[in-house]
């Protein structure tokens, strides 16, 4: 199965190799960043010289368009879409270093819910189907 990480304003693939690719920017700090495309896995590449200090609320843009990937639902998360074969979803993920929850939404309902910060984001999710897988 493929997945495809979209910017969801330009629709350019964040990655093009086994990274997801963004541009993350906190006070006078601005880098590229990768993230593992596996929702639920954690794992983030910075570049030498720079730290995510735990709790520190970062921004994320696109690398193509610089369209800032703030969600509307909440100020403490950004989104992408996601492309898995013909089905496409948003995918929420927590903008706060060391916070662990990710969102892929389809539709109307929140379908999987990952990481064990997750529950932090409960009350947003109320008046959609909550599932978590």
């Amino acid at each position: 199965m493929s997945k495809d990480y979209r910017c969801p304003r330009c629709e350019a693939v964040l990655n093009p190799d086994r990274s997801v690719i963004l541009v993350a920017a906190h006070g006078p700090t601005r880098a590229l960043i990768g993230f593992h495309p596996e929702p639920g896995n954690y794992e983030v590449y910075l570049p030498p010289g720079v730290a995510a200090e735990q709790g520190s609320r970062w921004d994320f843009s696109c690398p193509l368009c610089h369209a800032d990937l703030a969600a509307a639902e909440n100020e403490d998360l950004c989104e992408l879409e996601l492309r898995e074969d013909d089905a496409t979803s948003r995918l929420l993920f927590s903008r706060i270093a060391g916070e662990q929850a990710t969102f892929v939404l389809r539709e109307d309902h929140v379908e999987q819910a990952h990481g064990s910060d997750a529950v932090r984001f409960d009350p947003i999710w109320a008046q959609l189907k909550y599932i978590r897988i």
